[in-house]
């Protein structure tokens, strides 16, 4: 085999397993009830200390990582893992739009990123729900933007 074809033969790598590259378990913190989400209108809360913002959404349909009776609850970052910059969500197509680079994250699809300069998917909080309707918040899948290690 010549250099030039060494060079060019590619090797498939082993998957690693996304779910969990960088999860981190933190304490678990209660964030809301089940009854204080309506479908597609984000409720701002911080985990996991007050010097990380997020939210938590009712998608109305069934999702991946989905809690609740209709498995449709999910809770993100909103900071960009970019540069840092507030997301918004964006109800018509369901995702968190950056205004600094454009990076857009599709909450459907746990924070996948869909667009944009961010080369990370969004941190996406794992949670439960008591038989209470109480959600918990319990780790995050992602590195927090800012910080050097998941580690309060």
């Amino acid at each position: 085999m010549t250099a030039a074809g060494a060079a060019a033969a590619t090797f498939p790598l082993p998957q690693a397993n996304a779910a969990s590259s960088a999860r981190v378990n933190y304490p678990s913190n209660r964030l809301a009830n089940v009854q204080d989400l309506k479908v597609d209108e984000p409720l701002k809360v911080s985990y996991p200390d007050n010097e990380a913002p997020g939210v938590l959404l009712k998608l109305g349909k069934r999702v991946k990582d989905g809690v609740g009776p209709d498995s449709d609850i999910v809770g993100f970052s909103t900071t960009c893992p970019h540069k840092g910059f507030p997301l918004s969500y964006n109800k018509s197509d369901r995702t968190l739009n950056c205004p600094g680079h454009y990076s857009r994250f599709d909450c459907e699809a746990g924070g996948q990123q869909i667009w944009g300069q961010a080369t990370q998917n969004l941190p996406q909080y794992v949670l439960r729900v008591d038989a209470k309707g109480d959600i918990y918040a319990e780790g995050v899948d992602e590195l927090l933007y800012g910080r050097l290690s998941n580690v309060l």
